[in-house]
């Protein structure tokens, strides 16, 4: 078989490490891949579009790939540049790089009635073709600039998307700032403005954000012990939520419901009521949260050292521009509107922080747009109608990280392309995709939103990878047999069940078990990731986002699981009755 991949972002280089290794983890036969990249490296988005001192807002605990994890002295965010050196090293250790082409832009895959597909691409000027039988789309979300209209806007002098953003001396000095959009990108773009010699930053919403931190949050209680300076950090926020009871072992029906989604909803604002005084965010009193359900978490660092006492001006989203260059804001009946509105901005730099517009121009008029295949993808992966086109890495979690999601979906795409029979329940269902996505409106542009945990259990469900409780036990008294270093087997029958239940849904856990299995998936788990959960601090970690939902959850979940068993045994007995009474008439006929 032979199987081309677009883009050498991290979902392309999962996509392509995972069809190499499938020869042998598999056991089917090798397979011929070629990656075409249109950059000149590795990396995608965080290669190409990238600004100075940028982060990452995920944990690297969680961004990791599951079998190369980052340096244990790393810390907890790491920088983008220093992902990109990760990718790089990744591809090294799995010998990707004979597979990839690079400043290789696709043009067009043109696929046959008969099956293959046609992948026309560009090198060094010229146009070539190249055959295959499967196709990866791997280009990322991130690639073509979303900037929407606001007349007057060309009375600016200096006008950029933050794609083109790479350095804090494009604001120039004694200037004033306006950023456009207030998720994460608008939140760092601000903070790199107002740490650099600007005049003034304005930051500009359309309706409502909710802040978060990137540390779970850990407020000092009025009778708690006084805390120690050589304490660990609390856990980062993505890694701080539990899946026993979360998502392991919960009924199909409260899984459906909204009652875990009610609880973290009360849980979030009652943190930040405690911590901040506000419901709304981190020392969020204006601005306000969108109305209805809150699906992005936008998390931010701790700016007060960094300040250095400036702030950052909040206002609504502007309305135009008017003849001399200063802005007229839209009242949107928030108190930011009321304090700015009389005031006279006249900004010299606009930054559209408004994120990227989604689509596949290389597949052609009728399919480039992502609306084309709403409803049509099985797990937002592959067509129903034509498992060899994989779309890796066109989800968003709501707070998590796309990069091990990816990895999931590499998976499952190559587990079904090659080894179909091996997919638990196959064909995989519709009915089991809406509990993990994400509500948006109408005319919303992120339509593609998930729920990171969720997601991921359902895909390791789905592959066969996901471990049961019985699994974690005998792998924790037995499975430290297999390791030879002995320092490294104390304690796995205890810190991989913990693990199990109280830690987040990492990627390493899916490889304890199924196909895709990996031996060093027990010790990822029983030393970095074990590390990763038992930092938590006990109240605000281990009690609120553990202890409390599984006492809640847990009795709940073995209700409906023995309510469900009981109306499954009526609905079969009904059923053997009604059967049996077609049987009798059969036999003693009327008249």
């Amino acid at each position: 078989m032979r199987v081309a991949i677009i883009g050498a972002g991290p979902s392309g280089l999962v996509t392509l490490k995972y069809l190499l290794a499938a020869e042998r983890a598999l056991g089917t036969e090798a397979v011929e891949v070629r990656l075409f990249e249109s950059e000149s490296g590795v990396g995608g988005t965080f290669l190409a579009r990238t600004y100075e001192d940028a982060e990452l807002v995920s944990s690297r605990q969680l961004t990791c790939f599951s079998d190369f994890r980052c340096r244990d002295d790393e810390p907890d965010f790491i920088s983008a540049k220093r992902y990109v050196e990760y990718l790089n090293e990744y591809c090294t250790h799995f010998n990707l790089w004979p597979h990839m082409t690079f400043s290789c832009p696709v043009r067009s895959v043109e696929s046959h009635k008969e099956g293959g597909h046609t992948v026309t691409y560009l090198f060094r000027g010229q146009e070539y073709s190249w055959e295959c039988d499967a196709v990866a789309v791997c280009s990322g979300l991130h690639v073509s600039p979303s900037i929407p209209e606001i007349k007057g806007i060309e009375r600016v002098p200096l006008v950029l998307h933050s794609s083109r953003l790479k350095r804090k001396d494009q604001f120039g000095v004694g200037k004033t700032v306006l950023i456009l959009g207030s998720g994460e990108t608008g939140a760092d773009v601000s903070l790199l403005a107002v740490t650099s010699p600007t005049k003034r930053v304005v930051l500009c919403h359309r309706n409502g954000f909710h802040f978060a931190p990137k540390i779970n949050p850990n407020p000092r209680l009025i009778f708690a012990r006084r805390r120690n300076p050589l304490d660990r950090p609390q856990v980062p926020i993505d890694v701080s939520r539990a899946s026993l009871f979360d998502t392991a072992y919960v009924h199909p029906w409260l899984r459906n419901s909204n009652l875990l989604w009610v609880y973290y909803d009360f849980y979030v604002r009652w943190i930040l009521w405690v911590s901040w005084g506000t419901i709304h965010g981190t020392d969020q009193w204006i601005g306000g949260k969108p109305k209805g359900w809150s699906t992005s978490e936008i998390r931010t660092p701790n700016t007060q050292e960094l300040t250095q006492g400036r702030q950052i001006d909040l206002a609504p989203w502007p309305d135009h521009i008017n003849d001399t260059g200063t802005v007229v804001f839209r009242d949107n009946g928030r108190p930011e509107y009321a304090q700015i509105k009389d005031e006279i901005i006249k900004p010299d730099v606009v930054v559209f922080c408004t994120g990227y517009t989604h689509e596949f121009p290389f597949l052609g008029k009728d399919r480039c747009s992502p609306r084309h295949y709403e409803g049509k993808l099985v797990r937002d992966i592959w067509p129903r109608d034509d498992p060899s086109i994989g779309f890796i890495g066109f989800v968003r979690p709501n707070l998590g990280a796309i990069p091990p999601l990816t990895e999931f979906q590499a998976q499952l795409w190559v587990l079904n392309l090659l080894a179909p029979k091996r997919v638990v329940g196959a064909p995989l269902l519709p009915e089991d995709e809406t509990h993990y996505r994400l509500v948006c409106k109408k005319h919303s542009r992120i339509r593609y939103g998930v729920d990171h945990e969720s997601y991921a259990y359902q895909l390791a469900l789905d592959m066969g990878s996901a471990p049961s409780l019985g699994d974690t036990l005998r792998l924790g008294f037995f499975g430290g047999e297999f390791t030879s270093d002995a320092d490294h087997r104390i304690g796995y029958w205890y810190k991989l069940p913990l693990t199990w239940a109280l830690g987040a849904n990492f990627n390493t856990k899916f490889r304890l078990c199924g196909p895709w299995r990996w031996d060093g998936a027990l010790e990822v788990m029983t030393t970095e990731l074990w590390d990763t959960v038992s930092r938590r601090q006990m109240f605000f970690g281990h009690f609120t986002l553990s202890v409390v939902p599984m006492l809640i959850f847990g009795p709940i979940s073995l209700i409906v699981y023995l309510f469900a068993s009981l109306c499954q045994f009526l609905q079969h007995l009904v059923k053997h009755r009604h059967q049996q009474g077609i049987g009798n008439e059969k036999i003693n006929p009327k008249g």
